[in-house]
């Protein structure tokens, strides 16, 4: 069992910065690859980055490539999301998962979700 908190959210101007991030239990979390989703009222849940358990590889959706950074430090049990330039359609809330296999993508492709947390920007 993984249990995964987040935190970080809030209000932001557009064009601002917010780091989230997300803790975790357990002792295999270093073992372990992370994702971040987030999901908009009304819309589906949208994937946005990936980061192995080395930290090595990274992976991104094209909506957020070049202004969020995925991070990690196994020390801590934590994963954060950087996230920089943002912008009113980043708005959601923002949820991490341990990645299991397939699909990196596809939310069946993740086991143990967070409860989200909000991030809202202005205009």
């Amino acid at each position: 069992q993984v249990h995964l908190v987040e935190s970080g959210g809030g209000l932001v101007q557009a064009g601002g910065s917010l780091r989230l991030s997300c803790a975790a239990s357990g002792r295999s979390f270093s073992s372990y690859t992370m994702g971040w989703f987030r999901q908009a009222p009304g819309k589906e849940r949208e994937f946005v980055a990936l980061i192995n358990w080395g930290a090595g590889n990274t992976y991104y959706a094209d909506s957020v490539k070049g202004r969020f950074t995925i991070s990690r430090d196994n020390a801590k049990n934590t994963v954060y999301l950087q996230m920089n330039s943002l912008k009113p359609e980043d708005t959601a809330v923002y949820y991490c998962a341990v990645y299991r296999g397939g699909s990196a993508k596809a939310t069946t492709s993740y086991d143990y979700w967070g409860q989200g947390t909000q991030v809202t920007v202005s205009s």
